[in-house]
């Protein structure tokens, strides 16, 4: 496998704790779960290690599952390694209304986990979404991060001229899927009818570099054309443990993320121009759809994204990888992330 780099080298009282069932999750059974308060809702952690704090954000349809391997990984060499289900999935707290999920919000529930946790400053890795709310943290409370890892999703600007959603149904039409997850029937309503097991696995198994794109005679119910065969790094019991989750609390949290994304951008219109001015690394695979998004590698590689992020050390696009790069490439990216983190 051959990986690319650009830049260089490669507690509180009122917590209740929760220990894992033994055999849920496999070879991760020694990583502790706990439920916090964090501004004004409840949020459920998965914790090990002991150490520099280092808070892991996973994306959509995901969970803390989705960094198993780099808590296991990160605490082994002396980190405390902090991954949350965000607001709105697994085992934390989904408030019903849309706009409960603005970046103000999300990021608000980590600055208070922050504190929470006792700390002054901690490294934060995102994926995905993880990865937004990692950007827009370092963005609205840079003295609170020591760096920054971001996996698939880079920095994005606000672009002061047009809102996301128009931005997208411009370049892509509504069919485009984050179009379409603005529409209950055509996200939750065709989510319902299809086993969740099943969702999952075409969901996590998506390899393809193109656009998302879900035409209304067909959508997200479609059955797949040939029986789904899981890779390598995806087992059953890991599907299964996702699928549980999912199957109690519904899409709806996650969705609506999606949804609020024109919200964040009458929110954050102070924020217009502003950079991300903590030491960064970024991580993508060269078969992610978000490589592939019009304009990504360009802003990626020709000044853009270090002109909005002065402090961006590392680029590293993994040949073979897809968009679930953290469990797809668990040990690479583990080494990435602690690499990049001992310098600090």
């Amino acid at each position: 496998m051959h990986i690319h780099t650009e830049m260089g080298e490669i507690g509180n009282d009122e917590i209740m704790h929760i220990h894992t069932k033994m055999g849920e999750i496999g070879d991760h059974d020694e990583i502790t779960h706990r439920t916090v308060s964090v501004n004004g809702i409840k949020l459920h952690i998965a914790e090990k290690g002991t150490g520099p704090t280092v808070i892991l954000l996973h994306g959509f349809p995901e969970l803390w599952y989705s960094w198993r391997h780099q808590i296991s990984y990160l605490a082994s060499r002396g980190y405390h390694a902090v991954a949350p289900d965000l607001r709105g999935f697994g085992d934390s707290d989904a408030p019903k209304s849309c706009d409960s999920y603005s970046m103000l919000h999300i990021v608000g529930d980590i600055v208070a986990l922050i504190q929470v946790l006792g700390e002054e400053k901690v490294f934060v890795v995102g994926h995905d979404w993880g990865a937004i709310v990692a950007w827009n943290l370092c963005m609205f409370r840079p003295d609170l991060v020591r760096s920054v890892v971001a996996l698939s999703v880079a920095f994005t600007p606000r672009n002061n001229l047009r809102k996301p959603l128009d931005t997208l149904r411009l370049v892509f039409g509504d069919d485009y899927y984050i179009c379409a997850f603005q529409e209950t029937e055509r996200a939750e309503g065709e989510f319902a009818r299809i086993d969740t097991k099943l969702l999952m696995k075409k969901f996590l198994t998506y390899h393809d570099p193109k656009p998302v794109i879900v035409p209304k005679d067909k959508g997200f119910s479609t059955p797949p054309e040939k029986e789904i065969v899981l890779p390598s790094w995806l087992s059953e019991e890991d599907i299964d443990y996702y699928t549980r989750k999912f199957e109690h609390t519904g899409f709806t949290g996650g969705v609506n993320y999606y949804r609020a994304l024109d919200l964040n951008w009458e929110l954050t219109a102070a924020w217009t121009g502003a950079q991300i001015k903590v030491p960064a690394k970024f991580i993508i695979g060269d078969e992610d759809l978000m490589y592939h998004f019009p304009g990504a590698k360009e802003y990626i590689h020709k000044g853009g994204f270090k002109k909005d992020v002065p402090l961006l050390q590392d680029i590293v696009v993994i040949e073979g990888a897809g968009h679930f790069i953290n469990q797809e490439k668990a040990i690479e990216v583990s080494e990435h992330i602690y690499h990049f983190i001992s310098k600090i």
